[in-house]
C-alpha cells in the first residue's frame, strides 16, 4: 500500500470515527509510523466541523501519541543502544547526554514542538537509558495535550486557515505555548510561597 492511499484510509477513519479515529492516526504517528502534520490537519478538520467537541478531540489525540510513544519505549527499552543509535543517526551522543540529566524535558520538549524538531529518536532514548516510566508518561501526556489542545482552540477560533499557520510558523507556535507554560508556572510558583500575612 503506497502512501497516498494510507493517507485516504486513515483521513476516511478519521471523518467515520472521530475522535477514536484520531487516536488511531496519533497512535501510529508516534509508534511505527510518521506523518508530519497529519494528525494535526486531522484534528484541526475535527475542531472546526465540530467545535463543542474539541476537547474530547484534543484528549484522544494526547491519549493515542501517548499510546505508541508508550510502545516506542518499550520497544526500544528491549532493543537496547544499537536499536537507538540505528535511529538517531549523528545525533546519537547529543541526545544520550540530554536525556540522562533531563528525562522529563528530553520527553516534554519534543512532544509540544511540531515538524521538523525531531521526536522518535527522543521517545527511543527514553526506553534506552530506561527513564522513569512516571516522568516519561507526565512529559508526553503533557506536551501531547498542550500542543493538540493549543491547535484545538486556534481551529476553533480561527478555522483551516490555522494548519497553514502551522507549516509556516510550527516552531514559534511551540515556543509561544512553552513561554506560556513557564509564566503559568512561575506565577503558581509565586502565588504558592507568598508568605501568610500574620492577624
Amino acid at each position: 500500500m503506497d502512501r497516498k492511499k494510507i493517507f485516504a484510509w486513515l483521513q476516511g477513519l478519521v471523518l467515520a470515527f472521530g475522535g477514536g479515529g484520531l487516536f488511531v492516526v496519533t497512535f501510529f504517528d508516534s509508534s511505527i509510523l510518521s506523518f508530519p502534520f497529519f494528525p494535526d490537519a486531522m484534528l484541526i478538520q475535527l475542531c472546526v466541523a465540530n467545535p463543542a467537541r474539541m476537547p474530547y478531540y484534543a484528549t484522544m489525540a494526547a491519549l493515542g501519541s501517548l499510546c505508541g510513544c508508550v510502545v516506542l519505549y518499550s520497544l526500544a527499552k528491549k532493543g537496547g543502544e544499537a536499536f537507538f543509535h540505528k535511529h538517531a543517526r549523528g545525533k546519537a551522543e547529543t541526545i544520550k547526554e540530554w536525556v540522562e540529566k533531563n528525562a522529563f524535558l528530553s520527553a516534554f520538549l519534543p512532544a509540544v514542538l511540531p515538524p521538523p524538531i525531531p521526536f522518535k529518536p527522543f521517545i527511543l532514548a527514553e526506553g534506552v537509558f530506561q527513564a522513569p516510566w512516571r516522568t516519561f508518561v507526565l512529559a508526553i501526556l503533557l506536551g501531547r495535550g498542550l500542543r493538540y489542545g493549543a491547535e484545538g482552540v486556534l481551529a476553533v477560533r480561527y478555522g483551516d486557515s490555522v494548519l497553514a499557520f502551522l507549516k509556516v510558523h510550527g516552531i514559534a507556535f511551540g515556543l509561544g505555548v512553552l513561554l506560556a507554560v513557564v509564566v503559568l508556572y512561575v506565577i503558581i510558583h509565586f502565588l504558592m510561597h507568598q508568605p501568610v500575612a500574620k492577624s
